[in-house]
């Protein structure tokens, strides 16, 4: 008989979030591992899939269980697993690739570029997620944290969002002679401007200073607040949206050469591209919710974008080189601002707390279930 553990769930059909008793998982493969989950963290998209704006569950379920930011523990490997062993700390990836055959970018290891839609990702679309006790997955999924990282690991997936940004960034912006001198600091002498102050945007302004940028976050609370001082602590400048004017701000920041926009706010970042500067580039990474039509200088952008030589980036999800690049910053990161990092990580809860979690008010920056270990 198969044990049984807590796990977060949704149903679509019956439109509940739950604690559910959720089937213990088995290795069934001999490339996979056994996995003790230690936290996860909760971010806007579990809470929008909490909303049933999208999710959806294993064709064999009518549950989902939530979850994509974790670190685990190894228990248990496989016959065939190489590289990993019990009692390691593995942050796992999150979309796995479809099937198609003609679809090159799944069957190159880079489904965050898949060509079909037919993906699927865990605890988001067709795959149970991490909110639950243990999982298993199949090595090429796993990535090794160092027992250094442990406290902070659980911010290695929102990470990987800036990770994968700037890495299309310099993919694009090879078009120009731009990276500068020193490979250390390829953002040296540019400006770059962080829209939104959640963990996304926190940790991608930390991405960018590691990267020789100066770095402003332009956020809509007003300052002080544990996010600015955060922001400030770490060498960005704060800046709120409520008491400081686009047009205003554009004189205190100067040219700019990036835009990092991890808001959703489509009002907001459409007005900010308005102040982009020559050559530079606006990356997309939040997801606004369906809402009515906003209207926009439409020729006015057009105009710009063009004269400009600017490029719009769109990304979403990430590659294993990514999930690398992640873990390594975090340990500069914590190396850097070993407060601010942590600070990062507003408080960690029990599953049960998952109602207020999942469904009350959003409050701190990240939040995390602690599941043990």
């Amino acid at each position: 008989m198969m044990n049984s553990m807590k796990a977060v769930a949704v149903l679509p059909k019956k439109r509940e979030v739950a604690l559910v008793q959720h089937p213990e998982p088995r290795i069934a493969a001999p490339t996979e591992l056994r996995i003790k989950t230690i936290e996860v963290g909760i971010c806007g998209t579990d809470r929008e899939i909490c909303t049933f704006a999208y999710g959806s569950p294993p064709a064999d379920a009518d549950y989902l269980v939530l979850g994509h930011e974790a670190i685990g523990e190894v228990m248990e490997v496989g016959p065939r697993v190489t590289g990993f062993k019990i009692g390691d700390l593995v942050v796992p990836t999150v979309r796995r690739p479809c099937s198609a055959p003609q679809c090159v970018s799944c069957r190159n290891g880079r489904q965050d570029f898949c060509f079909t839609g037919n993906f699927t990702e865990r605890g988001i679309k067709m795959v149970h997620g991490y909110m639950t006790e243990f999982f298993v997955e199949d090595q090429a999924h796993l990535n090794i944290v160092p027992p250094g990282l442990r406290d902070i690991a659980v911010l290695v997936e929102p990470l990987t969002v800036a990770e994968k940004a700037l890495a299309q960034l310099w993919q694009v912006q090879s078009r120009l002679n731009w990276a500068g001198t020193n490979p250390k600091s390829p953002g040296a002498g540019k400006t770059a401007v962080v829209l939104g102050a959640g963990p996304v945007g926190i940790l991608g302004a930390m991405a960018l200073i590691v990267r020789g940028f100066r770095t402003f976050v332009y956020s809509r609370s007003a300052d002080p607040n544990p996010k600015s001082d955060l922001v400030n602590a770490i060498g960005a400048t704060y800046v709120s949206s409520e008491k400081v004017a686009l047009k205003d701000f554009a004189k205190m920041a100067g040219p700019i050469d990036v835009v990092y926009e991890a808001l959703g706010v489509a009002k907001i970042s459409f007005e900010v591209m308005t102040i982009l500067g020559l050559n530079g580039a606006f990356i997309f990474t939040g997801i606004p919710p369906e809402k009515p039509a906003i209207p926009i200088e439409a020729d006015t952008l057009m105009r710009q974008i063009v004269l400009k030589n600017q490029a719009i980036i769109g990304t979403v999800n990430a590659d294993r080189l990514a999930f690398e690049n992640a873990i390594r910053d975090l340990g500069e990161f914590k190396t850097r601002w070993p407060d601010a990092i942590r600070g990062v990580i507003s408080g960690r809860h029990p599953i049960e707390n998952y109602r207020d979690l999942l469904l009350g008010k959003a409050t701190g920056i990240k939040n995390v279930i602690a599941m043990g270990g």
